[in-house]
């Protein structure tokens, strides 16, 4: 029952990070009222038998529960917001289209530190000045000690304080001297604010742009300041990134900040390089391989408006910036953007949504553009901007198609690409090889009896990783060493099945073995810098031959690879997800970019048992625009997104029967709200029922409405919270789910 409280009761309505789709009332004490908590402000609040940092969305004077059965709150962490009341709209608009509870939602859109109840202040370091004592001293003074005198001498001979790392810079051998200096009272200590360091450089000049890149720039430049979507699409090597540069130069000339997104971390580096090189503005990166520290800097540099452009991946998108004037969405086509754990939100989307709100523009860049965004364009949503030729004097790579049906295979190795292999070393080019499947091999099978290494906890084999002499489960984690002997015929030998990267270098060192050969992959990047190390030695010229996965698909810009070959097109042809063949075609177009992008012409094979499979047909016979439009054609006909929309229901439970009885219920709880014929399909097993110990089950409802979608979820997932089948099961919405598993 409503309860009206009196006009000196003032009630904060607070989002928590907790699993409950749903706002808290508490109370502002008496000791607090004289300030004004404003949405968008920080509280600590105790929730049950904790205390919880929250996020007051508004203030009113009633609430649905008694007054005094109301907590109050313990304190106002922030003198006032730390993000504008736009930022809390796309967070609400983020919310409920994702139908994921609020708390969490903005939990995701600040650092940990700040959600930890953090203040939200920049780090502050010691300064160092000459005291008055000390301003008044003969630096002949301290001739019996050379260090201090040396030291005291550089103080008078500047005209502000110094930091420990402008002392640094001066002397590395300062320390011991300082402290006598201190010790003397000839130096004082102020502590300032860490703010970015202001650099001094000669920006690198701007490229001189190609006729479709200046129309592009043009065109770019002149929405800016109001909401627009463009979308950039241009073959690799084609210039994206310049004319990003240019336009973002435009938006600083406007005293305003920019958003660069990335799909990947891997790719943060290289990008940082050049915009360091480019712009003599303050830039700050944030990603999750960052520490607390250093995202917790990042996030209020750019809030407070010290630094002006923010690379980063697709949280970095819900930063608050002070005068936001571009958002930019690099490889936009690439499903990193879409998060697929917790809060499962799509940052290209979302980075619409945002732009729409401040009024700016959005660029999206591609040489692959998404079937969805290709839609969008036709549809007159979005510009579709060109860029169909290499920069400079690059020209595209020559496509070869190997047959490898019966042929001998040298650990997935075909003789012909061998001798291309030798032909390009010969010429001190270097090589790209893409396989994506890292270990050894994924299967170990027993010769005699058939049996195969499988994960206890997942319904999948386990993959060989030699080199650690373990068996490891790419799903769950779960390893176990090496196995000798067949364990269930006790007689049988153990072989590896298949291929991966770990198996391929090793067959490279045998045939290559005076050639520096790299493998790239999650198991030889895992410690920090020592991919940043491997790409400058591939710059340098220091490899001949890179072997790698997913991560050398894009964005890599290396100049003297001429010759590219995927081992194995064929995994990625038949697959139950209708979203592989699309992903399929990026991947190629994506890693044949790598080839010839300089002056030297590029060659990419492709080996494939299915050499006249329509999919690779169009695509290497009339490009990537050609296949998209096919592809399209077919989901249409299929009534597939982007011709209808989907939501995707998770559910997983230790007990295979108990997610069923869940599904089942939420089924019969659309029949009695399904007026709108939104089609249903399943409950079925998920594509890997069982993983890390878990039964895996999952429901897609799909409407060629989203408005009618969203308001079926709206009527279905209050339900889900309360139902007694669900009390048993683990659940999870996704709303324009990339995949299907």
């Amino acid at each position: 029952m409503a309860n009206s409280s009196t006009n000196l009761t003032l009630i904060v309505r607070v989002a928590i990070p907790v699993p409950l789709n749903r706002l808290f009332d508490y109370l502002i004490p008496e000791q607090l009222t004289c300030i004004a908590p404003q949405p968008g402000t920080r509280v600590s609040v105790p929730f049950g038998k904790s205390n919880k940092v929250g996020f007051i969305i508004e203030t009113v004077k009633t609430s649905d529960i008694e007054i005094n059965r109301l907590k109050q709150i313990n304190e106002i962490l922030d003198e006032s917001p730390l993000i504008c009341k736009k930022d809390i709209q796309l967070l609400q608009w983020a919310s409920n289209y994702y139908h994921h509870p609020l708390g969490d939602v903005f939990s995701a859109a600040f650092p940990v530190s700040l959600r930890k109840g953090k203040k939200a202040t920049l780090s502050q370091e010691k300064y160092y000045t000459l005291s008055k004592k000390g301003q008044l001293l003969i630096s002949d003074q301290l001739k019996r000690t050379p260090k201090q005198k040396q030291l005291f001498e550089h103080f008078q001979s500047q005209s502000k304080s110094l930091s420990a790392t402008e002392l640094n810079e001066w002397n590395k051998n300062w320390h011991s001297a300082l402290k006598s200096l201190l010790d003397k009272e000839l130096l004082s200590i102020e502590l300032k604010t860490k703010l970015p360091a202001k650099k001094v450089i000669t920006p690198e000049l701007p490229l001189a742009p190609n006729e479709q890149q200046s129309q592009a720039i043009n065109t770019l430049t002149a929405k800016l300041g109001n909401f627009s979507v463009s979308l950039l699409e241009g073959v690799t090597g084609s210039g994206k990134t310049e004319v990003y540069m240019q336009v973002t130069q435009k938006v600083l000339d406007l005293g305003q900040q920019v958003i660069v997104l990335l799909p990947e971390i891997t790719l943060t580096p290289q990008l940082e390089d050049r915009f360091k090189k480019r712009f003599s503005v303050s830039l700050s990166v944030s990603h999750s391989k960052l520490t607390e520290t250093q995202r917790h800097s990042a996030w209020l540099e750019m809030q407070q408006g010290h630094s002006s452009i923010l690379l980063g991946t697709r949280s970095a998108l819900f930063t608050p910036l002070k005068k936001i004037g571009l958002i930019i969405l690099d490889e936009e086509h690439d499903t990193s953007f879409k998060q697929q754990e917790g809060f499962r939100f799509s940052a290209r989307d979302l980075a619409i949504v945002r732009a729409k709100l401040f009024n700016i523009p959005v660029i999206l860049g591609t040489a692959t553009p998404s079937l969805e965004s290709l839609h969008n364009s036709e549809k007159k949503r979005y510009e579709l901007l060109h860029l169909s030729e290499r920069a400079g004097k690059a020209i595209k790579p020559k496509f070869l198609l190997f047959d490898i049906r019966n042929k001998k295979l040298q650990d997935g190795l075909s003789d012909p690409l061998i001798t291309h292999i030798k032909n390009t070393l010969t010429k001190k080019e270097q090589v790209l090889l893409f396989l994506n499947r890292r270990g050894y091999a994924p299967v170990q099978i027993c010769h005699t009896c058939a049996w195969v290494a499988r994960c206890q906890h997942c319904d999948t084999s386990m993959v060989i990783h030699y080199a650690e002499e373990t068996l490891r489960c790419h799903h769950c984690g779960f390893q176990q060493r090496l196995l000798t002997h067949c364990p269930s015929c006790k007689i049988g030998e153990l072989k590896p099945l298949g291929l991966g990267t770990e198996r391929v270098e090793q067959s490279l060192h045998a045939l290559f073995p005076t050639q520096k050969i790299i493998r790239l992959d999650r198991d030889t990047t895992q410690r920090k810098g020592s991919l940043e190390r491997h790409l400058e030695q591939i710059n340098q010229g220091e490899v001949d031959i890179i072997l790698g996965t997913q991560m050398l698909a894009k964005g890599h810009h290396f100049p003297n690879v001429t010759l590219v070959a995927i081992l194995d097109v064929d995994s990625g042809l038949f697959s139950i997800d209708f979203h592989a063949i699309e992903k399929l075609a990026q991947l190629i177009i994506q890693v044949a970019g790598r080839a010839g992008r300089a002056e030297k012409p590029g060659t990419v094979i492709l080996q494939t048992r299915q050499p006249d499979h329509p999919l690779l047909t169009v695509l290497l016979k009339e490009g990537y625009n050609k296949f998209a439009r096919t592809a399209l054609a077919e989901r249409q006909q299929a009534s597939l997104p982007p011709f209808s929309f989907q939501a995707l229901l998770r559910v997983y439970a230790s007990n295979p029967a108990d997610p069923q009885l869940f599904l089942n219920k939420v089924c019969t709880i659309i029949q009695q709200i399904n007026h709108n014929k939104t089609l249903v399909l399943g409950p079925v097993s998920a594509p890997m029922a069982k993983r890390a110990g878990y039964y895996h089950f999952q429901l897609l409802l799909q409407n060629t409405n989203r408005k009618r979608l969203q308001a079926l979820l709206d009527q279905l997932i209050p339900q889900l919270y309360i139902v007694k089948e669900g009390k048993k099961v683990r659940w999870s919405i996704d709303v324009d789910p990339v995949d299907l598993y």
